[in-house]
């Protein structure tokens, strides 16, 4: 049976927000394989607490000695881990808010980053195929006014690729802002090339997958 991992983290619905757009056109593909099943964390509708510290310090002591309070907390650091482990792929939507990614993706990987665990020196998901849909309203490419303000796929390289050790690629829809920005008009054809892309990537990286796995 192959488990995909599906993080959405858009404020918006799916008929608005291109992450979830794109998200859902790679769940589609997916679930073309007859055994291919989904685990989908929607971190708007149901968000995560961000790591506090009772959290943070259950990872670091002897379990026969938490508290009640550290026991609860783990557990939940703990299911996360085990949802990322037994996936054989993850896709994860990160549109840009403020330069960077949602507060309740950070809040994600604060709780599922288990030093010892999913990371360190054997990282237990190491390998993992992961496809991040880091959409954005407007362009922050290569060369591009904005590319020194890049610090979504910038960050989550570091953190999924160095820090995990996922294997990760991009998918990036850019210029979402063009159709609702008169502002932006003349770049409305630059968008829907840009949309058209990632809707393409999101079915043959999905596609691709499920050949992999059923292999």
């Amino acid at each position: 049976m192959a488990t995909l991992l599906l993080i959405d983290s858009s404020v918006s619905p799916e008929g608005v927000s291109a992450s979830r757009s794109v998200t859902a056109t790679f769940r589609k593909t997916w679930e073309e394989h007859p055994e291919g099943t989904v685990i989908h964390r929607d971190l708007a509708a149901d968000p995560l607490p961000h790591l506090d510290g009772v959290a943070a310090s259950a990872a670091f002591s002897d379990p026969a000695s938490h508290t009640p309070e550290q026991q609860a907390a783990f557990a939940v650091r703990v299911k996360l881990a085990e949802e990322l482990e037994q996936a054989d792929a993850v896709v994860i939507a990160a549109p840009m808010y403020n330069f960077t990614i949602p507060s309740t993706l950070k809040a994600w990987l604060d709780q599922v980053i288990i030093m010892g665990r999913t990371a360190g020196e054997e990282p237990s998901a190491k390998g993992t195929p992961v496809t991040v849909v880091a959409s954005r309203g407007g362009s922050y490419a290569p060369g591009t006014p904005r590319e020194g303000m890049e610090y979504v796929q910038n960050y989550l390289e570091a953190v999924l690729g160095g820090g995990m050790g996922l294997d990760v690629d991009f998918i990036v829809p850019e210029l979402t802002m063009a159709p609702v920005n008169p502002a932006m008009a003349d770049l409305v054809p630059l968008y829907e090339t840009s949309r058209d892309k990632a809707h393409e990537d999101a079915a043959a990286k999905a596609k691709a997958l499920v050949a992999r796995l059923a292999a």
